[in-house]
């Protein structure tokens, strides 16, 4: 039976939960829209570029551009050796011949005061052999012609990067040291080796979560959904049922939390998901290793101690927790690992096994106002709230703040066939709303 009251840790795991935007794969190497007028010398295919530098030799994190429809094609590859020195024209909006020296550089130019093609053609006209613009937003934007432009025949690359990421180039050139900058456009490949890992994995979870009770807990799921969670004496008090209206309470809640994430996307706001993905995991893997340690030891089940405030506790318990709160403490404080994505999945998966025992749909109606809810929520929030905040807010939350963690509510896998690198990711709404319906059909 549902109790009326829902225990504290079911609260933590449905905040955690609705804070969980869906992340998808990766973007590819390409923006074009096919939308923009194309002629000769305007015709480019719109690539996303890798823009690496070097600042007093010391190389840096790449950052990400994309091409513009006119100028010189970028290669898909490109030795170190072939780095240029970076300056800035004078003026820095690059709208006339620079007096500044640019010969055999690139041009590190702001967006603003005259067209994408006139910036290019000054670049050119003073010697650089690539123009750098830096946007005035955290965004890219295409940089294309219109209808009335001339074939502007440009024989340079010509490459947008955001305002953040160009800050850093600006900032590193006028502290006086020596910037070296290296653009080419990598082909993304035909096959994405990450995305059949990432598929067992969300499918595993699902399945893992469905049979738990019968394979690891050794009882048989009733009807009523009461569920032991690893031998504990009262297993209906942590059994929540859905109702019909948590279809709306969904929506509003998780639009409502997107919206904040949305605003306020900072680093506080990215450790706070941090550390309430943090609080959910580390009760998600005291189940999942306590049950499974119950089930290969039944004496483990019963073994009990007496502590001040706390009454009888579990052995298995005060073994368990401590390992897992080490582990999502060691996580958090090395989230930049290339190996830190093993330990997220890891806790994430945990967590959402538990919230798929915890939480239970009672009927196929309840289910289907879910799941139909979810997917007009995802619609909305992906492709339609640009119309109306000029972005994806969905997009925008899930790939964080520049200078804050990622956020953790996905699954991940590195794409290591990929130049780009990165990952592939699923986000935990995308696995538990299709999770709590086949858990409800094995049930």
């Amino acid at each position: 039976m549902a109790l009326r009251t829902i225990p504290p840790r079911v609260l933590l795991l449905s905040v955690v939960l609705l804070a969980a935007p869906a992340a998808g794969a990766g973007t590819g190497s390409e923006f074009d829209d096919g939308t923009s007028p194309k002629f000769p010398g305007c015709d480019n295919t719109l690539q996303k570029v890798k823009v690496t530098y070097w600042v007093d030799g010391d190389e840096r994190s790449s950052l990400t551009g994309i091409s513009a429809r006119f100028g010189a094609v970028l290669p898909d590859a490109a030795p170190d050796d072939e780095k240029q020195r970076a300056a800035v024209p004078s003026p820095e909006s690059g709208c006339a011949k620079s007096s500044a020296p640019l010969a055999g550089s690139v041009a590190v130019a702001v967006r603003g005061e005259c067209t994408f093609i006139e910036k290019a053609k000054a670049a050119e006209a003073g010697g650089a052999v690539a123009l750098l613009l830096v946007n005035d937003e955290d965004d890219l934007q295409r940089m294309v012609c219109s209808d009335k432009d001339s074939p502007p025949n440009i024989g340079i690359p010509v490459v947008m990067v955001s305002k953040s990421a160009g800050d850093k180039v600006q900032s590193a050139i006028g502290d006086g040291s020596k910037v070296d900058i290296l653009m080419y456009a990598p082909l993304k490949p035909s096959f994405d080796g990450a995305i059949p890992f990432l598929w067992m994995m969300a499918v595993g979870t699902v399945a893992c979560a469905s049979v738990w009770t019968v394979v690891v807990v050794g009882e048989e799921p009733t009807k009523q959904g009461d569920v032991s969670l690893g031998g504990e004496e009262n297993p209906d008090a942590e059994v929540v049922e859905l109702q019909a209206n948590t279809a709306l309470v969904f929506i509003v809640t998780s639009s409502l939390v997107l919206l904040f994430l949305f605003f306020f996307n900072s680093n506080w706001s990215a450790w706070l998901l941090v550390c309430l993905f943090c609080l959910g995991s580390l009760q998600g893997m005291e189940f999942v290793v306590s049950s499974l340690v119950v089930r290969l030891c039944q004496r483990c089940r019963e073994a009990k101690v007496k502590l001040p405030a706390l009454g009888n506790v579990k052995v298995v318990t005060l073994v368990v927790l401590p390992l897992a709160f080490i582990f999502a403490v060691t996580w958090a404080a090395h989230q930049d690992s290339p190996v830190a994505w093993v330990g997220q999945n890891l806790m994430g998966i945990c967590m959402m096994i538990l919230v798929l025992q915890v939480v239970h749909m009672p009927n196929i109606k309840v289910a289907s106002a879910l799941l139909v809810s979810a997917f007009f929520y995802d619609i909305f929030w992906v492709f339609i709230s640009p119309l109306i905040f000029k972005k994806s807010v969905m997009i925008t939350v899930a790939r964080g703040s520049d200078d804050g963690p990622s956020l953790p509510m996905v699954l991940k896998m590195p794409k290591e066939f990929d130049s780009w690198n990165g990952y592939d990711m699923i986000g935990f709404g995308d696995i538990l709303f299709p999770g709590l319906l086949v858990a409800f059909s094995f049930r």
